[in-house]
């Protein structure tokens, strides 16, 4: 992956107070929230950081301000989350497990849509060594938040679809509890194909209220736009050869590109617990 420290430098993340993982998630943890994302030029992210500064701090890790992050997303033979995603149905899902690589800590998270359009998120704590799969613990969670939210869809259902990687940064505004992440470095995994987010360009998302957060109204400020832009879906769109044109795929090409690659053992990209 692309230097964690060198993403961290070129947004200009020294100039901001740092907080703790407790103190971030004690104000926002927001596992029911409204997220709205723009893919900006990297000058104009940096922009943002600085005028965020007085109100936001940014998560520091013991002098660590961004994490890489892995995450494999599982699908159903038919694409049902992808599809679900891209013919904007009201009831949308999607199921990965996360890495946060640097610390080894990893997740099992299931996204889903409520009724009036808000990400809900669960999670469940799993080892390092889970990442990309689903055990009996792992497939009864999802079994349950799927069931509890109406979708009729079953961990038995899914498969490793695809694995996207990237580098993030963290802002969060204590007092009001609205966050904002920052990834660069961004690509989607699908066999022996990978898209690539080009290096000149943050993918911005905020998370709050459904009422747009003080960083929305900086982004509109400086000309930014939300787009719908899930990595997931881009992954998908982009590196599965078959699938009908959409929005996504011809938002996306302006700012991917696409390749060849090794395959790459997934062992090697877990660290020691």
């Amino acid at each position: 992956m692309t230097s964690a420290f060198s993403f961290s430098a070129r947004l200009g993340l020294h100039a901001v107070r740092g907080a703790t993982l407790a103190e971030v998630d004690a104000a926002a943890a927001l596992q029911h929230r409204t997220d709205r994302k723009y893919l900006v030029p990297l000058d104009l992210a940096r922009d943002l950081v600085a005028q965020l500064a007085d109100s936001h701090h940014v998560l520091d890790l013991a002098g660590r301000r961004t994490t890489s992050y892995l995450s494999t997303y599982f699908d159903t033979e038919q694409l049902g989350a992808w599809r679900a995603h891209v013919q904007r149905r009201r009831h949308r899902w999607k199921v990965r497990t996360r890495l946060y690589a640097e610390d080894g800590l990893c997740r099992v998270e299931v996204k889903t849509k409520d009724g009036r359009g808000a990400t809900v998120k669960h999670a469940l704590r799993v080892p390092a060594t889970a990442y990309g799969a689903l055990d009996a613990q792992t497939a009864q969670f999802v079994d349950d938040v799927l069931g509890g939210c109406g979708i009729p869809v079953t961990a038995g259902e899914l498969s490793p679809a695809a694995e996207v990687r990237y580098v993030r940064a963290a802002l969060a505004d204590l007092d009001h509890g609205t966050r904002v992440t920052l990834d660069g470095a961004l690509t989607c995994h699908h066999d022996n194909r990978v898209a690539a987010l080009d290096a000149g360009h943050v993918l911005i998302e905020t998370k709050g209220s459904i009422r747009p957060a003080p960083a929305d109204r900086l982004l509109l400020s400086l000309g930014a736009r939300p787009a719908p832009l899930s990595k997931y879906i881009v992954g998908q769109s982009l590196l599965t050869p078959g699938l009908p044109d959409n929005d996504v795929r011809r938002l996306a090409r302006t700012h991917f590109t696409t390749a060849e690659t090794s395959p790459e053992p997934l062992l090697e990209r877990i660290p020691a617990a």
